[in-house]
């Protein structure tokens, strides 16, 4: 395969990108970790981040796998793209909107779009690596 690369120890080292939903979330998961961090910090100032501050965070920390995917893949790439950003909206809202329904008493309505967001991202990786994949097959 031309995505494989020999070590020099006989073993073979793949990509990062291999398994880019994986990687998306084991990144969102740090991203989080870091907010969690930030949260406890500030706790006892009595500053809390809001949802959209974890969302950046955890968006500009998950961000790494899909630009991989990207560079490493061959020019016609935009279609992958509007396909990933419709997987990552539609997604999103839809889960925000159950997130809303299902939890009318949250105190901040911020958390369903957070919690669609990080259930979105990982798709919309898988769907980008999809058709990535198609289009370098093609």
């Amino acid at each position: 395969m031309a995505d494989e690369e020999d070590s020099g120890s006989g073993s073979i080292r793949r990509p990062s990108w291999d398994h880019p939903v994986v990687a998306t979330v084991a990144a969102e998961l740090g991203g989080l970790a870091v907010s969690g961090l930030v949260a406890l910090v500030g706790w006892p100032f009595g500053w809390l981040p809001d949802t959209g501050f974890v969302l950046i965070v955890t968006g500009f920390i998950a961000f790494e796998p899909a630009a991989e995917l990207y560079r490493g893949a061959s020019p016609p790439r935009r279609l992958a793209v509007v396909a990933a950003l419709l997987a990552l909206a539609t997604v999103s809202l839809l889960v925000a909107a159950a997130v809303n329904w299902a939890f009318p008493a949250l105190a901040d309505p911020g958390v369903g779009i957070l919690v669609g967001y990080l259930v979105a991202l990982p798709i919309a990786v898988a769907v980008l690596a999809w058709f990535l994949t198609r289009a370098n097959d093609a």
